[in-house]
């Protein structure tokens, strides 16, 4: 394995992480406080080129490896404070954007593809329902074909993005006799009659990222909107899964290491006891353990890369990369307040705001709990 970098790919993580710092955490305390969207600064972030890294030049994107795609991502994390920005564009790029991209025709790549790239259109995933979560394929949702057609009846809950969504990829079962592998995926536009978002989801962190539920009745969709062909949902779930495990938490590296600076800068200037807190051994040894935990993160995750790039999966790395970094970003968080004492547990400095983002992560994506099972089946037990 090789982790060394180009030139290139270093400057485009630094001219990221600055684009971000200067463009994308002003009025971030009120936005999270008032759980507001920025479609402005959703947009700065497409036209910056951050939504389209990975995919094809003539779809709108900048053709990147998924080396320096994660690269890049961890430079957006170091410079954004905005979790919930982060993560929504995240969201879209790995279970939107990935399968339209590996098993979407020609034409549905052509019509789609740019718009997101572009941030003309924000797209949505929607698998979780009120009864199925972590055994995702247990849907209820069905699609019944009518002619030319597909008829969708059924809601999902948890979807990131939908409030705002103008494309949602849908998973329903075209022949609930055969389980998984009678779900298929589907295009279905915002403008089609019979999907609604009712309401959206307050949550705990990850506040500017608008959540909703949606609901499909008797909805129509044409069936050149099925994605790849009936049946293949499982398999587009899947590796749309693995994608999203692999890169959605390289944003949280940038932010482990931009915590791991402020905590250091803060522990040098910090006096008390007639010497900096940096000279007390359980201040050390806390911040010391934060940088061990962001470099085997950090080496678990590009090693996931690695792999993608070489052998083109990666299902144990990418969970094991899920599960240890989602852990170690907690526990940084708490480390981060922990290093600033009553300054730490404040609003003004942030870090309440990274903890309580940083919670997601073990849910999203499969919680810690079903990466564990993965790696377990992986190892044959």
């Amino acid at each position: 394995m090789d982790f060394s970098f180009t030139p290139e790919q270093l400057a485009l993580r630094d001219e990221i992480a600055k684009f971000a710092r200067q463009e994308l955490n002003a009025e971030l305390p009120s936005r999270d406080r008032e759980e507001v969207f920025s479609r402005e600064n959703w947009l700065k972030c497409a036209r910056f080129g951050i939504h389209g890294l990975p995919f094809p030049r003539e779809l709108g994107g900048s053709d990147a490896d998924i080396v320096t795609t994660m690269l890049a991502m961890e430079g957006f994390g170091y410079g954004c404070r905005d979790s919930g920005l982060i993560f929504g564009i995240n969201a879209q790029m790995w279970s939107v954007q990935m399968p339209i991209l590996q098993f979407g025709s020609d034409e549905q790549r052509r019509k789609y593809l740019p718009r997101l790239c572009s941030g003309e259109w924000i797209g949505a995933h929607g698998m979780t329902e009120p009864g199925s979560g972590s055994d995702a394929m247990s849907l209820s949702t069905t699609a019944v074909r009518r002619g030319d057609r597909y008829v969708l009846n059924g809601s999902k809950t948890f979807v990131t993005n939908a409030p705002v969504a103008d494309l949602f990829v849908v998973f329903a079962s075209t022949n609930p006799s055969q389980g998984f592998l009678g779900v298929t995926g589907f295009l279905v536009e915002k403008e089609r009659s019979g999907i609604r978002v009712p309401r959206p989801i307050a949550k705990m962190g990850l506040r500017t990222s608008p959540m909703g539920e949606m609901v499909l009745e008797d909805c129509e969709v044409p069936a050149e909107n099925v994605i790849g062909q009936e049946g293949l949902g499982s398999k587009i779930f899947n590796a749309s899964m693995e994608w999203e495990r692999s890169c959605i938490l390289a944003s949280y590296l940038g932010a482990m290491e931009h915590q791991l600076e402020t905590c250091v800068a803060y522990a040098k200037s910090r006096r008390q006891f007639n010497r900096p807190i940096a000279k007390f051994q359980s201040v050390a040894n806390r911040i010391v353990d934060m940088k061990v935990r962001l470099e085997t993160a950090r080496l678990a995750l590009y090693r996931v890369a690695w792999l993608k790039q070489t052998q083109d999966e990666a299902v144990m790395d990418a969970a094991i990369a899920k599960l240890y970094l989602s852990e170690a970003w907690v526990q940084s968080c708490l480390d981060a307040i922990q290093i600033h004492g009553g300054y730490g547990f404040t609003t003004e400095l942030g870090f309440e705001r990274d903890l309580r983002d940083s919670i997601a992560g073990r849910i999203y994506s499969g919680t810690s709990e079903i990466q564990r099972n993965i790696i377990a089946s992986r190892l044959g037990l």
